[in-house]
C-alpha cells in the first residue's frame, strides 16, 4: 500500500488554498497609528484554538479494565463525550467561525475500544466498521490532528484506513517515505477565519510527530518511513508557511517540553523537543504539546531569534483537559499581526457527557463491554498490583512466568534451548488486579495495558546487573535509620512506573540506601552467584528491546525470537488453555528491597 495513497500532493493544496469558516466575531477597533504616523481606528480580531492529545482511545467516561466509571485519586473524568460539551461550550461562546479544533496525537491506541476495532473487529476488514475515534472527532468537528507515536502500534495499513476515514488531516511534517524523502502525511493545515474587515485571518497548523516512532515501532516503519528532528522539519516548513500567506502559525506538536529522550542517544533527534522548537524556530505563535502525559495550561517561551514569546499548552491525557488558546490579533502594515497569545486549560470533569456523542457510539461500546467481560478461566486466589512498585508480587511474577515460558517452549531444540530465561516485567498499573474466582478479558488485559510484543535477547551477567542497576535508579535514596515513606520511596526523578523493571529467575537485594548505580547486592541465579560471563536469554517486551526507557545493553543484544502476538493476548492465551491460575507455580520473593542488607519492608 503506497504511503501516500491519499494524494498528498493534492490534498495539501487543496488545504493550502484555505477553508473558509463564517461568523467570525471582530474585537472592539482603538485608535491606532497606521505606521506613516496617521491614526485611526484599529482593526482588530480575536479568535481560539482548542487543543487535546494523548486521548488513547477514549470516547466514554469509562474504564473499560474495571468495568466501571473511570475515577482517579483527582477524580478525574475522561473521553471525548466530556471534551465535546466543552467544545459546544466555546464554539457557542465565541462563535463556531472564531474556533478551530486540533488534537496532538496519540489517538487509536489504549483502550479495549481502540483495541478491539484494530484486532477483534479490525477496521481494515473487508467491510470493517469506522473506527470510534475517527466517528467521534469527525462528530464533533476536528480541523486537524497531529500523528502521535502510538498511531504506529498496529502497523501503517490500519493507519491508513484511520486515516481515510477521518474527515480532517492526520499531519505529520516529520513522517517522511523511506524512498523519496518526501512527506508521507499532509505536513500542514491551512484554514481561514472570515473578519468583518475584508481579509481573512489565514492559520496554519503544522503537525510534528515524535522521532521515537523509528525505535518503538521499528517492525512497522523500517525502510517504509523516516522521523527526522521536530526543529529540524519546523525550521523548514514555518518559513513557506508564512510565504503561503498565513498570519497565525500554531504547531501541534506529539512531544513533550523537557528537551530529553527516553531512548538515549539510539536516535540523533530529541524526543521531547516542543520547547526547543519554540525557541529556536522564528515564526511560530502557539505550540499545542503533547507525548509526555502531563499538564500545562500556560508556558512562555522566547524565541532566541526574534525576541517574541511562543505560548505553550498541554492538556492532560484522555481527554481529561482541554487546551484553550485565545489570540488577538490586529491589522497593520496591510496583514494581520498577532498582538498577544494566551492559553488555558478546561477541565472536563466539570461537564456531562454529550449524549450526541454517547448515542452515536453506544452499540460499540457495548460491544467491547461484552467482549472484555468473558470468562476465560478461574484463580485460585486475588493477586494485586498495589505494592508492585516496591514489593516482589505474584501478579507481576505471572506476567513473568507467562513470557519465560513462552520464550522456553520457542526455543525448544535450538542452540539456545540449554540457556537459563530471565523474564523482564513493568507495573503499568497499580490498580490492576485478578480475582479469586472467574477471571475474564479485561482482568487479564488490565495488567498489561500497552500493545507490546515479546522478544527474546542474549544478555551477559555483566549486562544484567547493570540492566538492574538502570531500573534501581526508580528508588529514592533513604539512609539506614530514616523513615521509609511509601508515598516518597518509587519514581525518583521522575521515572514512570512502567520504566522499572523486575526481572524474574535470578534473585537479588536493592540496597536503597546506596546511590544509584552501586545497589545491586546478591546477584545469583539458582543458588550461584552470577557471574560476569553467564549468559542468559531474557524474555523482554519490544518497547524495551526497541530502547524504549534508554535501558543498557538490550537493544543491542542479539535477538534470537520474536513474536507478533501482543503480550496481552499471549497471557490470556495461556489462561485459557490451563484454566486456572495459581500463584503456587511461580510466586517467589526473588527481589527485595534493603538497606545495608536489612529488608525494607
Amino acid at each position: 500500500m503506497p504511503l501516500d495513497r491519499r494524494g498528498f500532493l493534492g490534498r495539501t493544496a487543496a488545504t493550502g488554498a484555505g477553508v473558509a469558516l463564517a461568523g467570525a466575531a471582530a474585537a472592539p477597533a482603538e485608535a491606532r497609528e497606521d505606521g506613516r504616523g496617521r491614526r485611526g481606528a484599529a482593526k482588530r480580531h480575536s479568535f481560539t484554538v482548542l487543543g487535546t492529545t494523548d486521548l488513547h482511545g477514549n470516547v466514554f467516561n469509562w474504564d473499560y479494565f474495571t468495568d466501571a466509571e473511570y475515577d482517579d485519586s483527582r477524580h478525574n473524568d475522561i473521553g471525548l463525550a466530556k471534551i465535546s460539551t466543552l467544545v459546544n461550550r466555546i464554539r457557542a461562546e465565541r462563535g463556531r467561525g472564531s474556533t478551530l479544533l486540533i488534537d496532538a496525537g496519540d489517538t487509536i491506541q489504549g483502550t479495549q475500544l481502540s483495541y478491539y476495532y484494530a484486532k477483534v473487529d479490525p477496521i481494515t476488514g473487508g467491510n470493517g466498521p469506522v473506527h470510534p475515534m475517527a466517528q467521534a472527532m469527525n462528530a464533533i468537528g476536528y480541523d486537524a490532528a497531529a500523528l502521535g507515536n502510538h498511531e504506529f502500534n498496529y502497523g501503517i495499513p490500519l493507519l491508513r484506513k484511520f486515516e481515510e476515514q477521518c474527515d480532517f488531516p492526520l499531519l505529520g511534517a516529520n513522517a517522511l517515505d523511506a524512498a523519496t524523502g518526501r512527506p508521507a502525511f499532509p505536513p500542514y493545515w491551512m484554514g481561514r477565519l472570515r473578519t468583518p474587515h475584508g481579509r481573512d485571518v489565514r492559520v496554519a497548523v503544522l503537525g510534528l510527530t515524535n522521532p521515537g516512532i523509528a525505535v518503538w515501532d521499528k517492525a512497522h516503519v523500517q525502510g517504509k518511513m523516516t522521523f527526522p528532528g521536530l526543529e529540524e522539519q519546523a525550521a523548514f516548513w514555518v518559513p513557506r508557511l508564512r510565504s503561503m500567506g498565513a498570519d497565525v502559525v500554531v504547531v501541534s506538536a506529539h512531544s513533550g517540553t523537557s528537551g530529553t529522550s527516553s531512548y538515549g542517544d539510539r536516535l540523533p533527534h530529541v524526543e521531547n523537543a516542543a520547547a526547543l522548537v519554540a525557541e529556536r524556530v522564528p515564526g511560530i505563535d502557539a505550540i499545542l504539546v503533547g507525548h509526555a502525559h502531563a499538564e500545562i495550561a500556560e508556558r512562555r517561551v522566547v524565541n532566541a531569534e526574534t525576541g517574541r514569546e511562543v505560548v505553550l499548552s498541554e492538556p492532560l491525557k484522555w481527554g481529561q483537559r482541554l487546551s484553550v488558546f485565545d489570540f488577538e490579533l490586529v491589522w497593520d502594515r496591510g496583514r494581520w499581526e498577532v498582538e498577544s497569545v494566551s492559553a488555558e486549560v478546561l477541565d472536563s470533569s466539570t461537564v456531562e457527557e454529550d449524549p450526541a456523542i454517547t448515542r452515536l457510539l453506544g452499540d460499540e461500546h457495548a460491544k467491547v463491554v461484552a467482549y472484555v467481560n468473558q470468562v476465560v478461566g478461574t484463580s485460585v486466589e486475588a493477586m494485586s498490583a498495589a505494592e508492585a512498585p516496591y514489593r516482589d508480587t505474584p501478579v507481576i511474577d505471572f506476567v513473568n512466568f507467562v513470557q519465560a515460558e513462552t520464550v522456553r517452549e520457542a526455543l525448544a531444540g535450538t542452540e539456545h534451548a540449554g540457556l537459563p530465561v530471565l523474564s523482564q516485567a513493568a507495573c503499568f498499573s497499580r490498580t490492576a488486579a485478578i480475582p479469586a474466582g472467574e477471571v475474564t478479558i479485561r482482568d487479564v488485559a488490565g495488567l498489561y495495558v500497552f500493545e507490546n510484543t515479546l522478544e527474546a535477547r542474549l544478555i551477559t551477567g555483566a549486562q544484567l546487573r547493570e540492566y538492574l542497576e538502570f531500573s534501581a535508579r526508580y528508588y529514592a535514596t533513604v539512609p539506614a535509620g530514616a523513615e521509609v515513606v511509601r508515598e516518597e520511596l518509587t519514581n525518583a526523578g521522575g521515572i514512570p512506573d512502567y520504566n522499572y523493571d523486575a526481572v524474574s529467575g535470578v534473585s537479588y537485594d536493592i540496597d536503597i540506601a546506596r546511590e544509584p548505580g552501586s545497589r545491586i547486592a546478591g546477584l545469583a541465579f539458582g543458588g550461584r552467584a552470577v557471574a560476569d560471563g553467564d549468559r542468559f536469554v531474557l524474555a523482554v517486551n519490544n518497547y524495551r528491546a526497541n530502547g524504549g526507557g534508554n535501558f543498557p545493553h538490550v537493544a543491542s543484544a542479539r535477538q534470537v525470537w520474536a513474536n507478533s502476538e501482543e503480550i496481552r493476548n499471549t497471557i490470556i492465551t495461556w489462561v485459557r488453555e490451563n484454566g486456572e491460575i495459581d500463584p503456587a507455580r511461580f510466586a517467589s520473593v526473588d527481589w527485595r528491597l534493603v538497606r545495608e542488607g536489612v529488608p525494607v519492608f
